[in-house]
C-alpha cells in the first residue's frame, strides 16, 4: 500500500471520528410534540411525562427541550427528596436550579434548553400551583449516562440565570432566550454503521 493511499485513508478515518464525535449528541423534546404544559381547567398534563423519558436514552452533552410558555418553569434538580416534595427554595441547596422564561410576555410560546451536564439521576418538575401540577404529573427523572462525555463547550458550564416570569398584566416587550442553542430538531444519533466500524478501521494503519 503506497505511502498516498495510507495518507487517504487516514484523512477518511479522521473525518469519520470528527462525524461521528459530532453526532453523539442528542436533542430530547420533552413530552415529544405535546411538549411540557399542563391544562388548568382539567388539571391534567399535556404528556405522560414519566412514559415519555423512559422512550429515551439520555448521555453528558445532550440537552432536554422544554416546548411551553413564558410563564411555565423548569426545575432540575439532583436531590430525589426535593423531587418527591415537589417544592422548591432557592436557598436550600446548590443542588437544584430553575430555568425560566425571562422577561417574555405572559403566555408567550418559547423553548427552555436545559443541557444533561452530570451523569447519574437528575429530576425535572414544574414549580407552578405550589406543586399541584408537579403532584398531578407533571415531573419525570431520568439516567444519564457517560455517552461521548460532556463537550468543551459544555465543560462546567452554569445554568442561565432565572428570571421571574411576568404576571398576566404584563407589557414588557419579549427578549430572547440567552445560552447556546443546541444543533439539530428532535434526536440524532449514529451508533452503528461506520462510526462501529471505526476501531477496526484504526487497527488496519
Amino acid at each position: 500500500m503506497g505511502t498516498a493511499t495510507i495518507a487517504a485513508n487516514l484523512i477518511v478515518i479522521t473525518s469519520l471520528m470528527m462525524v461521528c464525535t459530532a453526532a453523539a449528541y442528542t436533542n430530547h423534546t420533552v413530552g415529544g410534540n405535546a411538549g411540557w404544559s399542563f391544562n388548568a381547567t382539567t388539571n391534567t398534563t399535556a404528556a405522560n411525562y414519566s412514559s415519555w423519558a423512559a422512550t429515551q436514552t439520555f448521555s453528558l452533552g445532550d440537552f432536554l427541550l422544554f416546548k411551553t410558555n413564558s410563564n411555565q418553569t423548569v426545575i432540575e434538580t439532583y436531590n430525589k427528596t426535593t423531587y418527591q416534595s415537589c417544592a422548591y427554595d432557592d436557598s436550600d441547596s446548590d443542588d437544584t436550579f430553575q430555568y425560566g422564561g425571562g422577561d417574555q410576555h405572559f403566555g408567550e410560546a418559547l423553548t427552555i434548553e436545559v443541557p444533561l451536564l452530570l451523569e447519574g439521576s437528575t429530576y425535572y418538575f414544574s414549580s407552578a400551583g405550589d406543586g399541584v401540577q408537579c403532584q398531578l404529573g407533571m415531573a419525570f427523572e431520568i439516567n444519564v449516562a457517560h455517552g461521548a462525555g460532556l463537550p468543551e463547550s459544555l465543560n462546567r458550564a452554569p445554568p442561565p440565570p432565572y428570571n421571574e416570569p411576568p404576571g398576566p398584566d404584563s407589557a414588557q416587550s419579549p427578549d430572547t432566550l440567552t445560552g447556546s442553542k443546541p444543533s439539530g430538531n428532535g434526536a440524532f444519533r449514529i451508533g452503528g454503521g461506520l462510526c462501529a466500524l471505526l476501531p477496526l478501521l484504526m487497527l488496519l494503519f
